[in-house]
This record gives structure tokens, sequence and C-alpha cells, in this order.
């Protein structure tokens, strides 16, 4: 295969951080950068960083990033030759993708097809079923009725979950307990399910619970390469919610990690898969792993990846859709030291987490140091709009050990600063300090069904 020659110029079709973060991996390959923005978004940081910036609707994100007519002209207005949609809005639409292509403007990504593949959670199992990877036990396609669900619920065992095959971020999951709650569950999930992402269809698993949730990060070229770049751990969660990653695991053995890293390969190249991916897994109490999902974009949290393996994931992946072959081969790929990653979100944990818009009057980030990362889009003056994800700022630590990763982001959330809205920095600064986290045998259960009961009440000062 010809390689295509690098692109003069990238549209970011994202906001926030991650725009920021896409926007400085292209001035660092020189190249022109465009960043698309809504009304809301005119005085953001990635519209003042982009070499070409251009508004594409109203604030609701149904009319501006997630607008797909109007993302499309603006790459053709400014000459863009290539697309980056980021996480989130448009990263996984096979619909957008397809749509790139049409207009032969490169979509930074896999292709429509696989978007597809992956993205219908009932097609992904099979999939990967054929490849030889351990999937949780559950149903082998849709369920289309209560009745035929119930009959595979009582197979399956109790408790279970009924989950959006269309579903992302949390949405259009639904536990059962018993067979008497089921059709309530279900049809709510469908519900769910079509209103989140225009598609009702569900199938069914068995809840693997409590358990680690484990990610690994892979790269795969248009030459047929693929490589895996370790794993990460995002087993704090809220609501199915990412707090604190870091990588590497502390729980993984050697075996279970390369087992892991092996499947996650197997799996990219039975679907054909090119660009950054994430395959997730389950690991149960007797340490059996089971595929989850397969995210067919940039992660929020690719930074600790990025730090213990010194692979910048942004740049590779758009150098992966100008046609160049990995520089590296997985015996290439090593390892160094432990890093962590936490989540600033503009909400209040005291009040049930309410997300926090406004001005932020003040703001001091520990800038500074060895291995001190900060992601964000934060500044003195900055008006944080109340219509998109809540999350700020990302903070990442990597230390030669983990206990030297844990101590750095600590002095970080002791000298990072924020005012004029409510963050939860106090929260993460004590899941950061529990005896569960220190020891590294966390689970997917800890935050809600431990720390959260002892975490209920503001400090005195």
């Amino acid at each position: 295969m010809d390689v295509k020659p690098m692109f003069n110029r990238v549209l970011i079709a994202n906001r926030g951080e991650i725009a920021c973060r896409i926007i400085r991996a292209c001035r660092e390959l020189g190249i022109e950068s465009v960043a698309v923005y809504s009304q809301a978004d005119k005085d953001a940081l990635h519209v003042q960083l982009a070499d070409h910036a251009v508004c594409i609707g109203p604030a609701a994100s149904k009319d501006s990033y997630l607008n797909v007519e109007n993302i499309l002209s603006a790459a053709v207005t400014t000459g863009a030759q290539a697309i980056h949609p980021g996480f989130g809005f448009l990263s996984e639409n096979a619909k957008f993708a397809k749509m790139c292509a049409e207009c032969q403007i490169t979509f930074i990504g896999p292709s429509s097809e696989v978007i597809s593949q992956m993205g219908d959670k009932a097609e992904a199992r099979k999939q990967m079923i054929a490849a030889n990877v351990p999937v949780i036990p559950g149903s082998d396609d849709i369920v289309p009725t209560v009745e035929e669900g119930i009959e595979l619920a009582k197979r399956i065992g109790f408790p279970l979950l009924i989950k959006a095959v269309a579903g992302g971020g949390g949405k259009g999951i639904r536990r059962v307990e018993s067979v008497e709650e089921f059709e309530h569950q279900f049809v709510t999930a469908r519900q769910e399910a079509l209103q989140a992402f225009g598609n009702a269809d569900v199938y069914m698993e068995r809840i693997i619970y409590p358990a680690k949730h484990i990610e690994i990060q892979i790269l795969a070229d248009q030459h047929g390469n693929v490589v895996h770049l370790g794993e990460r751990d995002c087993s704090l969660q809220r609501k199915n919610q990412k707090i604190i990653e870091e990588a590497p695991s502390p729980s993984l053995s050697s075996q279970l990690r390369r087992d892991m890293g092996e499947a996650a390969v197997r799996a990219a190249k039975a679907v054909g898969y090119q660009n950054a991916g994430t395959i997730e897994f389950l690991v149960d109490e007797d340490k059996h792993f089971y595929f989850m999902e397969m995210n067919t974009r940039i992660q929020v949290e690719h930074p600790i990846t990025e730090m213990i393996t010194n692979v910048d994931l942004v740049q590779q992946q758009i150098k992966i859709a100008a046609g160049e072959e990995l520089p590296f081969t997985q015996e290439d790929i090593s390892f160094s030291g432990h890093a962590i990653e936490c989540r600033l979100n503009a909400e209040n944990p005291f009040e049930g987490f309410r997300p926090s818009p406004g001005k932020v009057t003040f703001l001091h980030q520990p800038v500074g140091g060895m291995g001190v990362r900060i992601e964000s889009a934060l500044y003195t003056g900055y008006q944080i709009p109340p219509f998109y994800d809540s999350m700020l700022t990302k903070l990442i630590a990597h230390g030669k050990t983990r206990e030297e990763a844990i101590l750095r982001m600590k002095r970080m959330l002791f000298e990072l600063v924020v005012e004029g809205v409510d963050t939860n920095q106090e929260f993460v600064e004590d899941l950061l300090d529990s005896s569960a986290f220190k020891r590294g045998d966390y689970t997917t259960a800890y935050v809600e069904s431990e720390f959260l009961k002892h975490w209920n009440q503001p400090k005195e000062n």
C-alpha cells in the first residue's frame, strides 16, 4: 500500500481538553489545525489554540458538535484533509465516518464498517467468540421480546444486565435481580436506548460483580500490524463513569497481563481494525477475564499509557490515518514505571454530584516537577458552559513506582486551586487516600458499595 502524504490540515470535531490535546499533537507534527465550536464555546481554549476556527451552530450539542453537515462543511471550506473526532460526540458514529469517506476526507479512526460492527454490542460478542476471546455469558444476539428475555434470563441466572447494543456512557443499562422485575427493566432499558442512541435493541449478560475493569490499548496500522500497549485499571467508577485510572494495574499477574494483551490483539485482527482502539475486559474474583466491549476511538485515560510507554497515541492515530506503518513491533514496546490519572469534574459531591457550571474566578494548576502532566481547557476567567460533559481537567502523575506516582498525584492535588465553581477535588483526594486504593485491590463495586457510604459529609476546617 502506498503511503499517503502527511496531512497539511486537520479538523478537530470536538471541544474541551481533548480538542486541545489533538491540536498540540498536530502542531508537533507540523500540521495546521481547525477548531470547530458552538456559540457557547466562542471563548474556549481550543478555539484560541487552533490555527483556524469555525462556528458550527448554537450551544446544544445536536445543533453543533453532533451536526454532521455543519462539521463537514467546515472541513471542506477550510481545506481540511482529515477529521479527528476525539472521544464522545461523533467519535463512534459510523454514519459520520462513512460521510467523511464520501467527501474524500480522512476519518482519523477505524472504518465505518468496523465502527458499526463493534458498536453493535451483540455483533461484537459474536466476533469475539469467533476469535476465541472470552466473553461474558449471556445472549448470543439481540433479545426482541420480554417473553424470550425471561426464558433466556432463567438460563443465564440472576442478577443480570440488560444492555443497549448501541450503548455507551452507562446509558441503556438495567440491572435485573429477579423474574418479577424483568419486564419493567427490559422496557425501561429499551426506552433509554432509543432515546440515547436511536436504537432500542438490547442484549443480556450475566453480572460479573464485583470485578476489575481492565482495558487494553491497541494500535493497528493499514498494513496488518497490530500491537498492544499494556493495560489500564479503570475500576474506580461511580455510575459507570471512571474517576481514577492507573497503568499498569496493581492486581494483575504477569501471566494474566500477557493473556489479556494477546486476546486484545487477536480481537483487533479478527475485525480488521485500524487506528487506536481499546478492548475492555472484566476480571472476576477467580482471575478469569471476559470481553466487555471495544471502544473504537481514543480514550479519556490514554495519557497514562503514553506515560509508561513513551508512545504518543494521538500522533500515532494521525500517522496511521495517513497510511504510515507502525514504527515498532510488539517486542519494541516496553513499560516504565507507573502512571495515575484523576479526573476533575465541575460537580458538587456533597450535593449528589450536582453539575456546577460557572465562571472560573481563579485557577492554579500544579505544573512543574518530574512526572507531572495536565490535560486541561481551563483558564482564569473561563465560563464553563452548562451544556456539555462536566469533566474539566485530567491530572496525570508518573513515577518509577506506584508509591511514587501516588505521592506525586497527592502533591498535584494539594497544589491545585479552582475557584468560582464546585469540583470533585476533595472527593478524589479522599478516594486516592483510601485503604482499598492504597492496597490496589479495589473493584468496580468499591466506590458505590463502600467508599460513598462513609464519605457523605464535608470535613471540618
